[in-house]
């Protein structure tokens, strides 16, 4: 699992250890198993977000795992052409390449730590595959998809897409260089992300050494979740178990802490929070609205043509 690797964690900018009197420990409210399923053309994925209520996942809607799978040549897969109204897309490939295009001019390849940020907005089509090369070669693909929520008054923006490259991503460690922090979007200690949101959050990857624990700063405005992409530890004071496909949902507080196992495998996880939107949510396919009429126009809009057209050199 690469992304975005260093040779001596103790060169970057330590994340300072919270206040314990002034920044609680955030406890763990839940820990969930991410069931298995197969998205786009075929290929699979975990659920993470499923069982989850919505309250505590806001601003966020949906996210999967894909992968961590090893193609052979021939079997890697992607999605076709499909339409989105009213939240974002971010792509974060951590092995493996995805290609994007979509109907608002956006697109490129993006490869290990790299991100694919698109506002879909008032609509958009796109596509995600991967290169031809990969095709013919197979190999390892593994990444997330995160959908994340627009309030009310964003939902009809203009599309918007972001390609934020792994030399961007902000690096961090914790005090005693046992983890290595990937800040992908918002801020963590006073160190800005390179992706650019509508909705208040913050996103990080974190590989923790086997043994290691970390406890971040965390916006007590902000929800917090943590969700395993490979190895096991605890999460929370209270230590509860986590690993490989599952969420843990915080409870409120000023700080949170993940923990690493000890053994051979270092903890993955992925870091998430914003600040809630608190809107009626109407989501329905490829489409995150506030009411059920607004879904059933987005349906019509696409059916008419209204959410873009598949550029020329893709319309084969």
């Amino acid at each position: 699992m690469p992304a975005v690797t260093v040779e001596n964690t103790l060169a970057l900018p330590r994340v300072p250890q919270p206040d314990p009197l002034t920044d609680r420990d955030r406890p763990v409210v839940s820990v969930t198993t991410a069931p298995k399923g197969y998205e786009g053309e075929g290929f699979p994925v975990r659920r993470a977000f499923a069982g989850v209520d919505l309250a505590d996942l806001d601003p966020f809607i949906h996210m999967d795992q894909m992968g961590e799978v090893d193609y052979g040549p021939g079997e890697p897969k992607g999605t076709p052409w499909h339409p989105h109204r009213g939240f974002e897309t971010v792509t974060y490939m951590i092995d493996g390449e995805m290609a994007h295009s979509d109907s608002n001019g956006g697109g490129g390849l993006i490869g290990g730590g790299d991100t694919q940020w698109m506002t879909a907005g008032a609509g958009i089509l796109h596509i995600e595959t991967p290169p031809e090369h990969l095709v013919v070669s197979g190999g390892l693909f593994h990444g997330v998809q995160l959908w994340v929520n627009l309030p009310k008054s964003n939902k009809m923006a203009a599309p918007r897409y972001q390609d934020i490259t792994s030399n961007k991503v902000a690096l961090l460690t914790s005090p005693d260089g046992g983890a290595l922090i990937r800040v992908i979007a918002g801020e963590l200690a006073g160190h800005a992300g390179p992706g650019s949101t509508h909705t208040p959050i913050t996103l990080v990857h974190a590989t923790i050494a086997p043994g290691a624990s970390v406890t971040l700063p965390w916006r007590a405005d902000f929800n917090a979740l943590a969700y395993a992409l490979g190895g096991a530890g605890t999460v929370g004071a209270e230590r509860r178990p986590i690993a490989l496909g599952q969420l843990a949902v915080f409870g409120p507080g000023g700080a949170l802490t993940v923990a690493a196992n000890p053994g051979p495998t270092p903890l993955d996880v992925f870091v998430l929070g914003g600040q809630p939107i608190r809107e009626p949510v109407a989501a329905y396919g490829p489409f995150v609205m506030n009411t059920r009429n607004e879904l059933v126009q987005a349906f019509e809009d696409f059916k008419a043509g209204r959410l873009g057209t598949i550029p020329a050199e893709h319309a084969e």
